[in-house]
């Protein structure tokens, strides 16, 4: 007996069921490794010195150098791609290779959805998770396009992805603007 089931493919007017995109940084491997050299530095330092000058300067270079590699290195790994998935009830979006930051927005808070064809890290301070009063709220992970979410609170949200459009139509078919197409 054959089952019935509906198509769960997407058709030329519909979404697929589940839409995922991501974004990467390559550059930011480059600055990974300099908190790792940094990292390394600290840790040569504390193992194998002969500083003459007195414990507390040793002490100071030590943990300065540690501190510094490690916010370096995992300040970058949390930002090397971004990874977006827009679903019937939400969108989410997971940093880095453990996912986090994440930041999960349901659909149904959210009244409007654009295309930005260039979104910059100078526009919102640099990589990463970013806030400024008068724009909202950013993942950037790279420059380029990204989406534009409106949200119910009057508030943006914006994020770095390729096939940003695809993203915009997915979100507005499910909230019922697909007429509105980018």
């Amino acid at each position: 007996m054959r089952d019935h089931a509906p198509e769960e493919r997407a058709t030329a007017d519909s979404p697929p069921d589940v839409w995922t995109g991501r974004a990467t940084n390559r550059v930011q491997w480059l600055l990974a490794c300099a908190g790792a050299a940094c990292l390394a530095l600290g840790i040569e330092l504390a193992v194998d010195s002969m500083w003459t000058s007195g414990v507390a300067p040793l002490a100071m270079s030590v943990v300065g150098c540690i501190a510094v590699g490690l916010l370096m290195l995992f300040g970058t790994l949390a930002f090397v791609h971004v990874a977006v998935k827009v679903d019937k009830d939400s969108l989410e979006v997971r940093c880095g290779h453990l996912g986090l930051p994440r930041r999960s927005i349901p659909l149904s808070h959210v009244v409007g959805a654009e295309f930005a064809p260039a979104v910059t890290p100078r526009q919102w301070g640099g990589w990463g998770y970013r806030w400024r009063p008068e724009k909202g709220t950013a993942v950037v992970v790279r420059r380029g396009e990204g989406l534009v979410l409106s949200l119910g609170d009057g508030h943006k949200f914006t994020v770095t992805v390729d096939n940003a459009e695809s993203a915009v139509r997915a979100i507005r078919y499910r909230l019922g603007l697909a007429g509105n197409a980018a």
